[in-house]
């Protein structure tokens, strides 16, 4: 089926994918929420019957936490099969002040629609499944065999779907993986993602006292543990914004010239800065702002608690200030061994009177890095530059997916990561949006590459 044709299929079919879209982004399916178990659940099942109808074999997996969505066609004889994944949850939506509409009433503006999950990643797996169920329901077959994972807690850790991986590792046997789940530079700057950054996350808890005091009665005598605080975790970096951590550099390469010609790391800083309403972009010195993106690791303090913060004011010592960080890591870092080298520095430089604790998160990932000479690549490179009319640049991911590396070894498959999703989409912040327009463009994506890899007409 030829790209012009996809295209008169998708204004035929656009309208009610559209309202299909929006019943998806309607549910609350936040994972990190407990008040939000069933909401999880009935997202779900919303999603195995639209596969179903799709003409796809499904089968809902439970886990101890939210279950995962298998589907699958198979009846393509001597060809190969493509494994996409995908996930159904959402991020929480604080702050809910910061919203212009409820997060979960899709509202059109701009040819945008705003919601939460509209771009990470409903918007993109909605995309996805369109596509197959389009070329399914079109040709009543498909012309290679297709199996699809959407699970239910990405934003969460993926705990749920690790555990099925090693006890369903059979299910999830295939040729080709897509991670459908990332974004590109720009619309004029279409790019296929080759890597992601791995990551670590961890609490730090600073105890002075057994309970508040007076700081009044207690000021310049009791060690407050906001002082405490900031000071340590100011000073894990240098002015330079380099880490100060010991050995946490240690397993870092860095890029040769050869590895670097694969990448694209032109970068408009300034409208990247305006663009957020920044005066200046942080980071290591030395490195362009892309190689700091996507290159190199970040210890980022995500959140700090303490004291009184309420209306008006309380004037206390707390007894405890805590932090939670993050870590972005590059190939051959270790998620444990990061976190047990922040621990311990903390504790070295801790000043006395005050405890600390740091306790490392499971569900940790390590950095994924693809090769730009694999057919799966080629395919969907080729299906990139088919749809944007552009020769199809490479890039990497500053963000995280932990469960890749898993998902490799599950399926013994050749990986490569796909999405349509710009910096500006506010994922994981108020007013998350998807531009209508990049609906239509992953469908043709997906549709597209599924027949390269039929076909195998992928450029050398």
């Amino acid at each position: 089926m030829q790209l012009e044709e996809l295209k008169q299929i998708y204004q035929t079919i656009k309208d009610q994918a559209l309202e299909d879209y929006k019943e998806f982004l309607k549910f609350p399916s936040i994972s990190s929420e407990k008040e939000h178990k069933q909401d999880v659940r009935n997202c779900c099942e919303w999603l195995n019957n639209y596969l179903i109808n799709a003409g796809l074999t499904t089968e809902i997996i439970e886990t101890a936490g939210h279950p995962v969505v298998l589907a699958s066609y198979e009846k393509a004889k001597n060809q190969p099969t493509l494994l996409i994944y995908n996930h159904y949850d959402v991020q929480p939506v604080d702050p809910i002040e910061l919203w212009k509409t409820p997060p979960f009433e899709p509202t059109i503006r701009d040819e945008k629609i705003y919601a939460r999950g509209a771009q990470d990643n409903k918007g993109q797996c909605f995309y996805t499944i369109l596509a197959i169920k389009t070329l399914l329901q079109v040709t009543k077959e498909l012309p290679i065999n297709i199996k699809i994972c959407i699970e239910g807690e990405e934003e969460f850790g993926s705990f749920g779907l690790s555990s099925i991986l090693k006890s369903h590792k059979e299910k999830f046997k295939a040729d080709y993986l897509a991670i459908v789940d990332v974004g590109i530079p720009s619309m004029q700057k279409p790019a296929l993602t080759l890597g992601v950054r791995g990551i670590t996350t961890m609490d730090i808890t600073i105890e002075g006292t057994s309970t508040d005091l007076h700081s009044g009665s207690h000021g310049g005598l009791a060690f407050n543990p906001i002082h405490a605080l900031v000071e340590l975790l100011g000073a894990l970096r240098d002015k330079n914004g380099r880490i100060t951590i010991p050995g946490f550099y240690d397993d870092v390469q860095e890029l040769d010239e050869n590895t670097k010609k694969q990448f694209n790391f032109s970068f408009d800083e300034s409208e990247y800065l305006k663009s957020f309403g920044a005066e200046a972009s942080g980071g290591e010195k030395n490195y362009s702002p892309l190689e700091r993106a996507w290159t190199r690791p970040t210890l980022e303090i995500n959140g700090i608690t303490g004291g009184y913060s309420g209306y008006g004011f309380k004037t206390v010592i707390p007894a405890k200030a805590s932090a939670k960080v993050s870590c972005r890591l590059v190939p051959n870092q270790d998620p444990k061994k990061i976190g047990h080298l922040v621990s311990d520095y903390l504790q070295k430089i801790a000043p006395k009177g005050v405890k600390v604790q740091v306790f490392n998160h499971p569900g940790g990932g390590k950095a994924v890095r693809v090769s730009p000479n694999s057919l799966v690549v080629k395919a969907f490179a080729q299906a990139y530059t088919h749809v944007f009319n552009k020769d199809c640049d490479f890039s990497l991911e500053g963000g995280s997916i932990p469960i890749i590396p898993e998902l490799c070894q599950a399926s013994g498959a050749e990986v490569v990561l796909v999405g349509l999703g710009l910096n500006e989409d506010n994922i994981h912040a108020p007013n998350e949006h998807f531009s209508l327009d990049r609906i239509e463009k992953g469908f043709l994506i997906i549709a597209n590459a599924i027949q390269l890899l039929a076909n195998k007409q992928i450029s050398k």
